[in-house]
C-alpha cells in the first residue's frame, strides 16, 4: 500500500502474524486466573470448559480467516458487518471494539504497576504506568513491521515458558523430576476431576473466553499483512491448535499437580505472582527464583496484551474513519504508514481511563471496565453472524467458492455454534446474581452495562442515518 494514498502498509510476514494472534491469546488468563478455574470446576470441569470454548474460538478462527483472506483490511469485522450486515452494526462493533481496547490499555497500565511492586514495594504507580505507557506509545510509532516485531518477541517469551512449564510438568508427573509425590490421585480425590456440577463448568466458560480473547487480532492485522491471501490461512491453521494445545495441557498438568483444593489456587489477582499455578510448579520442581522469573514473563504478557491492544484499537479508530464514521483526521498517517492521530486519542483514552483508576477509590474506573467487560464477546457475535451472511450473500450472488482464498469448514454450523456459544457466554456472564434469594441488581448491572450500551449506539446510529439491514442480494462483495 502507498502512503501517498494515506493507507496503512502491508509490512507483518507470516511468522510475525502468527505471534500477534498467539500472543493475544497467552496471558494473565493462562498464567494466573487458570488456578482459580480448576478449583472452581476441578481439572476435569476447567479441560472441559476450555475444549469447548476452544473449538467455538476453532469456528471463529476460520470465519474469521476466511473473510479475511478475502477482503484483508484493517477494519475487520467492523467493515463485514457494515458490508454484510447493516451499516449501524458494523458501526456499533468498531466503536465497541475501539472502546474495549481503549479502557483495557488502562487496566494493562494498573496491572504492569502492580507487578513492579513485587521488586520496588515502595515505588510509585504513576511512575510505572507513565514510563509503560511510552513504551507501549513507542512501539506503536515504529513502523507496522517493528511492531510486529516487537510483538514477536513478546509472544516467544510466553511461549517458550509454557512449553518449559509442560516439559517439567510431564517430567515432574511420569517421576524424572523430583516434586510431586501424589502420583494421579488428584484427579480422583474428593468430588475431582469434577468440582461444582455443569454450572461451575458454565462459569469456567467466562473466564475461558476471556483467555481467548486476543486471537482475533488476526482479523485486525490482515489489512497490513503480507500477501495476506497466503498468510492469514497460513496463521490460521497454526496458532489454533498451539494456543489449544498450550491450554488444554497446561490446565492437565496443573490440575495432575496441583490438587483442586489448595487454596492458593483461588487466587486470580495478578500481584500474587507468588500463588499463580506456574510458580507453584517451578518452585515444586526445585527453581528458587520462580516466583520473580514469572513475575517478569507475567510483566511480558501485560505489557504484551498493552502493545497489541493499542494497536487493534489504533487500527479499528483509523478504519472508522476511513469510513465516515470518525472524525476525518484521525485517518492520517505518518510517512512510516502509522495513522499517528487515532494512536494519540487512543493513548489519550487509556491514560484518562488510568487517571480515574486513583481516585474514588477507582469507582469510575471500575465502571469504564465493567462496560468493556463484555466487548470481547460481542465482537464473537458479530464475526459469526457476519460470516453466516457473507456466505449467504455468496451464494445469493451466483458467486463460486473457489473464488475464497480459504475457506472456513463446517459452514453453517461453525458460525451457528459459534452464535449460540457466544450468546450464552454474554448472557450468562453472572447467572449467579439470579439464583439468589433476592437478585443481586448492582452486580447485575455491572455486569451486563456494556450490553446495552452497545445496543444503544447500535441503534442510535441506526436510527440516526436511517440504515436498513443489506439484502444478500445487495451485499457488497467486492475485494476493495
Amino acid at each position: 500500500m502507498s502512503t501517498n494514498e494515506n493507507q496503512l502498509r502491508r509490512g507483518l510476514n507470516a511468522r510475525q502474524l502468527s505471534m500477534i494472534a498467539i500472543g493475544g491469546s497467552i496471558g494473565t488468563g493462562l498464567f494466573i486466573a487458570s488456578g482459580a478455574s480448576i478449583a472452581n470446576a476441578g481439572a476435569g470441569g476447567a479441560l472441559l470448559a476450555y475444549v469447548i470454548v476452544g473449538i467455538m474460538v476453532y469456528f471463529l478462527m476460520t470465519a474469521l480467516g476466511e473473510m479475511a483472506s478475502y477482503l484483508p483490511v484493517s477494519g475487520s469485522f467492523s467493515t463485514y458487518g457494515t458490508r454484510y450486515v447493516d451499516p449501524a452494526f458494523g458501526f456499533a462493533l468498531g466503536w465497541n471494539y475501539w472502546y474495549n481496547w481503549a479502557i483495557t490499555l488502562a487496566f494493562e497500565l494498573v496491572a504492569a504497576s502492580l507487578i513492579m511492586k513485587f521488586w520496588f514495594p515502595d515505588s510509585s504507580s504513576l511512575l510505572w504506568s507513565g514510563l509503560f505507557l511510552l513504551l507501549i506509545i513507542g512501539l506503536n510509532l515504529l513502523s507496522v513491521k517493528g511492531f510486529g516485531e516487537s510483538e514477536f518477541w513478546f509472544a516467544f517469551i510466553k511461549v517458550a515458558t509454557v512449553i518449559i512449564f509442560i516439559i517439567l510438568g510431564l517430567a515432574m508427573i511420569f517421576g524424572i523430576l523430583e516434586g510431586h509425590t501424589a502420583g494421579w490421585s488428584n484427579l480422583t480425590a474428593g468430588e475431582a476431576p469434577f468440582n461444582g456440577g455443569i454450572l461451575a463448568v458454565v462459569g469456567v466458560f467466562m473466564v475461558a473466553g476471556f483467555s481467548f480473547q486476543g486471537t482475533e487480532l488476526i482479523g485486525v492485522a490482515a489489512g497490513e499483512s503480507k500477501e495476506p491471501e497466503k498468510n492469514i490461512p497460513r496463521a490460521v491453521k497454526s496458532i489454533f491448535w498451539r494456543i489449544l494445545l498450550f491450554y488444554v495441557v497446561a490446565i492437565a498438568i496443573i490440575g495432575v499437580l496441583i490438587p483442586h483444593t489448595d487454596p492458593n489456587l483461588l487466587s486470580n489477582e495478578v500481584e500474587n505472582v507468588a500463588v499463580s499455578p506456574f510458580t507453584l510448579v517451578f518452585k515444586n520442581a526445585g527453581l528458587a527464583f520462580a516466583a520473580s522469573a514469572m513475575n517478569a514473563i507475567i510483566l511480558t504478557a501485560v505489557l504484551s496484551a498493552g502493545n497489541s491492544g493499542m494497536y487493534a484499537s489504533t487500527r479499528m479508530l483509523y478504519t472508522l474513519a476511513k469510513e465516515g464514521k470518525a472524525p476525518r483526521f484521525l485517518a492520517k498517517v505518518n510517512r512510516y504508514g502509522v495513522p499517528v492521530a487515532a494512536l494519540l486519542v487512543t493513548a489519550a483514552v487509556g491514560a484518562l481511563a488510568f487517571i480515574a483508576s486513583l481516585f474514588g477509590d477507582g469507582v469510575v474506573y471500575t465502571w469504564l471496565l465493567n462496560a468493556s467487560g463484555l466487548s470481547g464477546f460481542i465482537a464473537w457475535f458479530g464475526i459469526a453472524i457476519s460470516h453466516y451472511r457473507f456466505r449467504k450473500a455468496f451464494k445469493a450472488q451466483g458467486r463460486s467458492l473457489s473464488e475464497l482464498p480459504y475457506r472456513a469448514r463446517f459452514f453453517p454450523f461453525g458460525s451457528l455454534f459459534a452464535f449460540v456459544l457466544c450468546t450464552i457466554v454474554i448472557f450468562g456472564q453472572n447467572y449467579q446474581a439470579f439464583l439468589e434469594d433476592k437478585i443481586d441488581w448492582y452486580g447485575v448491572t455491572a455486569s451486563y452495562v456494556g450490553l446495552p450500551l452497545f445496543v444503544l449506539v447500535w441503534l442510535g446510529y441506526k436510527f440516526t442515518k436511517r440504515t436498513k439491514v443489506v439484502p444478500l442480494a445487495e451485499c457488497d462483495l467486492s475485494r476493495e
